[in-house]
């Protein structure tokens, strides 16, 4: 039985319609994607390079491409549910915009093809078997989340010279976050001198008394994980960040504009165009099996000049000088 139900589940996958196949001619394929806000307007800074990826492509919305959108706002029973509406929908290919997202329609289907965006760590995830070789339905690009710990830990110091105690703030419901991110950066931390502590925050009301106590146990600085409620609740954190004086570090260049201090790490945007060429590869045929993971080539490093002067932070010249980009 187990032999005649693993024959059965191959030869499903091998023939559903979206897994590996191009489209038939004349049909309009249409595009699940799945959020993590609640609305299209909190979703603007991603969906905009996203349908901008499939323009330069030549598709027309609505006319050769068609989008099913979810907006599950943070909560996990929505994320499964509409995961599965999208399924139910018969959806032509899944763009998970989050690490939930990610993980629910992993739970909702294995046949149709699900192209990851921004996501931090696929394989430790176990979203894919490999980076060079996903071996599923599941591929996309990767931010390097994890990977980036570390070097995010160093450009801290060398911002705050003189900072000996750094927050690590991360969300439990994204799986093994605080506890791999803490053990990654412990070796780095003892080498440079540095104590470093988790802090778990997992709802936005939970933000301000976490940071009250960073800021009661002196801490200098908090690093910002990469996760969609932190990215959601930005200029909060930024509000925190002021009203307690800690300079922040951020995962991306878009919490700058909110009013964090410092960031660095891949250029999001870029990575959600760039997902429409995934998306365009498996409709023409592609298998997402045999689609390796892309990972992002270019980093950014940005220093919010306002921000730390708020805090009364002097960052040192030489450090601003090797910045991408310096915002005043």
């Amino acid at each position: 039985m187990r032999r005649r139900e693993f024959l059965v589940g191959i030869a499903g996958l091998l023939l559903h319609p979206s897994f590996g196949i191009a489209q038939p001619a004349g049909s309009v394929p249409v595009v699940g994607v799945l959020w993590h806000a609640g609305s299209a307007e909190e979703e603007k800074d991603f969906a905009t390079p996203l349908r901008a990826g499939f323009a330069d492509l030549g598709y027309i919305e609505g006319k050769t491409i068609k989008f099913e959108e979810r907006f599950p706002a943070e909560q996990k029973e929505l994320f499964d549910r509409m995961a599965t509406e999208l399924v139910d929908a018969k959806v032509n290919v899944i763009v998970a915009g989050s690490i939930p997202a990610a993980l629910a329609a992993q739970r909702a289907t294995s046949l149709i093809p699900i192209v990851l965006v921004a996501n931090p760590d696929p394989v430790g995830l176990k979203l894919v078997a490999s980076l060079s070789r996903p071996g599923g339905n599941i591929t996309g690009l990767s931010s390097m989340g994890f990977d980036l710990a570390v070097k995010r830990l160093e450009v801290v110091r060398e911002v705050i010279p003189a900072a000996s105690r750094i927050a690590l703030l991360v969300n439990p419901y994204n799986p093994y976050d605080g506890e791999r991110q803490a053990s990654e950066l412990l070796p780095s931390a003892q080498k440079l001198g540095l104590v470093i502590k988790a802090f778990e925050a997992k709802h936005p009301e939970q933000l301000q008394p976490v940071i009250e106590q960073i800021a009661a146990e002196k801490f200098d600085a908090i690093i910002i994980t990469q996760n969609a409620m932190f990215y959601n609740e930005r200029k909060r954190l930024a509000q925190l960040g002021r009203a307690y004086r800690i300079a922040t570090m951020a995962p991306a260049d878009l919490f700058l504009d909110a009013g964090a201090v410092m960031s660095y790490g891949p250029v999001w945007s870029a990575m959600f165009r760039n997902a429409a060429r995934y998306v365009d590869k498996i409709l023409k045929g592609a298998n997402p099996a045999e689609l390796p993971v892309q990972q992002p080539t270019q980093f950014r490093f940005v220093i919010n000049l306002k921000a730390a002067k708020a805090i009364d932070l002097e960052i040192p010249p030489i450090v601003v000088s090797r910045a991408d980009e310096v915002m005043e």
